[in-house]
């Protein structure tokens, strides 16, 4: 009852960020971790997370699920849904459906962008739009594949285009990199081809349009200093002057500053970022951000007490093969754009 009244705000509330001649567009970044639904898809390993399987997935809990992510984008957004989510880890476009038509963001009017992917256990990426202020223009999933690897499969990086209400184009790319199983430099090699592949995009469109406005979002299993990142995406430190066709990584100060999205054996890591073009970084321009409009979404009941490492981590939905019955391993992340007229 909460969380639905507090969506009925949300939504009567649409223009609450507004300023004379001027508004704000948010945008989120979200790893859900395992948001699956109850059916059985026969082409892949989803059987731990069915009814009857070895985590004890259930309708009940699925359910529940839906309602934590739902809270978290309505928190992020404030008075106001952000303009954009990016998700990972979600199965299915059932999934999608049940959450954002059917389930507890249906009174905020989204719309979502989602296509399956070749991963093996089946978690895709996903757009969440409010079609008021982003315009779809155009979207595909492109495929990641690996140079020593030819027949393994990861999650598709999702690309889409759309138009601002002040007639800007924005190039958007939803990415999940390879994780780090089985070590850090072991699979550096996947995260690396992926970055190659995203940055062969990213390159295309700059050949086009020099002046581009290109966000990149996701959870890279890397740090912004890692090479994927810093050597074959070549997201850079915002440092001024700007140039509109670098681009430039907003969680780099996060990083240095040892704050992070995940934490793994103590240690908190800036996994989940948003990255731009320089030409998003121009305040001349008519939209645009700055780095310190780039946070963190750590509020207290998204974390828990880390026994074992002391401090907080990340309240997470299972803990090992144990539910507990929270939102995340990871905490969201989002930037303020802002839009003039």
């Amino acid at each position: 009852m909460r969380l639905t009244l507090f969506c009925l705000l949300s939504f009567l509330c649409l223009s609450a960020y507004a300023f004379e001649n001027e508004s704000v567009f948010r945008v989120m970044c979200y790893n859900v971790e395992n948001y699956f639904d109850c059916v059985d898809d026969p082409d892949t390993n989803d059987e731990e997370y069915l009814p009857g399987g070895i985590r004890g997935w259930n309708h009940t809990r699925y359910v529940e699920k839906q309602y934590n992510i739902a809270r978290v984008i309505v928190a992020v957004g404030g008075w106001e849904p952000p303009a954009l989510v990016g998700l990972c880890e979600v199965e299915s476009k059932k999934a999608m459906l049940d959450l954002v038509v059917w389930g507890p963001l249906k009174n905020l009017q989204y719309r979502f962008v989602h296509h399956e992917s070749p991963d093996a256990r089946g978690v895709d990426v996903a757009l969440l739009y409010q079609p008021d202020v982003f315009k779809l223009l155009y979207d595909k999933p492109i495929r990641v594949t690996f140079t020593d690897a030819p027949q393994s499969t990861t999650r598709d990086i999702l690309y889409v285009m759309g138009q601002l209400p002040g007639r800007d184009t924005l190039h958007v790319f939803v990415c999940h990199f390879p994780s780090r199983l089985g070590g850090e430099l072991e699979s550096e090699s996947r995260r690396v081809d992926a970055a190659r592949i995203l940055k062969c995009k990213v390159d295309e469109i700059f050949e086009d349009d020099a002046d581009a406005k290109i966000m990149i979002m996701g959870d890279f299993n890397d740090y912004p200093d890692n090479k994927s990142i810093k050597e074959i995406l070549q997201a850079e430190e915002p440092q001024v002057p700007f140039s509109s066709s670098t681009l430039y990584n907003l969680m780099y100060s996060k990083h240095q500053e040892g704050k992070g999205t995940h934490k793994h054996e103590g240690s908190w890591g800036v996994l989940d970022q948003i990255i731009v073009s320089g030409s998003l970084l121009d305040d001349s321009s008519v939209t645009f951000t700055t780095p310190s409009d780039m946070h963190i979404f750590e509020e207290d009941f998204l974390l828990e007490d880390d026994e074992k490492f002391f401090g907080k981590k990340p309240f997470r939905t299972y803990v090992g093969m144990k539910y507990a019955g929270g939102f995340s391993d990871h905490l969201p992340v989002y930037v303020d754009l802002y839009l003039k007229f």
